[in-house]
């Protein structure tokens, strides 16, 4: 797979800063729905790199420095487990990018988007691309990027939770985290209209 055909199809047509756009978290019980949004320089060449996922976490962690160090903009976008019930996942997920792509904009003038999956409408040129974190180089930055900064937060929960075994599960609804929150009850950032909660909160009143 051609990780540069997207882009090298609008530094073809002058477009200069392109802007990868990739989502983690909209599985989880628990925490944000993160995005990031990155543009590389023409030149950016980092082997191995590829949809977050499919990268063992050391790998991710390299990568995300890397990526941090070489890019010419980046930001993380975020929505809250609270905008997330309020608004559901999948529109949660479109704020959280345009947050992130809002912050880019900032730093540099964004011409065109690249975007996993999702349809976005921005007042500039997008393109959704299904598995996006395999197919382009600026999506799967930006899904390293999202990843490793939402694994940090799971991280941070299961420091001051070690009985919820956030560092193992990252808030997906595994059995063993399923079970701990029957057993422990709900702590902060859950999602209430996610399926499991629901039914804890529906049993407790």
């Amino acid at each position: 797979m051609d990780l540069y055909k997207y882009e090298n199809e609008l530094y073809a047509k002058g477009i200069k800063y392109i802007g990868g756009v990739d989502e983690v978290g909209r599985g989880p019980l628990n925490g944000p729905v993160v995005t990031a949004c990155v543009v590389l320089p023409k030149d950016f060449v980092l082997e191995g790199l590829t949809d977050s996922k499919k990268l063992s976490e050391k790998k991710r962690n390299e990568f995300y420095e890397y990526i941090k160090n070489h890019a010419i903009a980046y930001a993380i976008g975020e929505c809250s487990p609270e905008e997330i019930d309020e608004f559901n996942i999948y529109e949660a997920t479109k704020i959280a990018m345009k947050r992130a792509i809002s912050k880019v904009q900032k730093q540099v003038p964004l011409q065109h988007v690249l975007i996993d999956a999702m349809p976005l409408e921005l007042d500039i040129e997008t393109t959704s691309i299904i598995k996006g974190d395999a197919k382009s180089i600026s999506i799967a930055a930006a899904s390293v990027m999202a990843k490793v900064t939402r694994d940090a937060m799971m991280y941070e929960l299961d420091k001051k939770y070690p009985e919820y075994g956030y560092k193992n599960h990252k808030g997906y609804p595994t059995k063993k985290h399923i079970e701990a929150i029957h057993k422990y009850g709900l702590i902060d950032g859950y999602r209430k209209t996610y399926g499991p909660v629901k039914e804890i909160l529906e049993k407790t009143f």
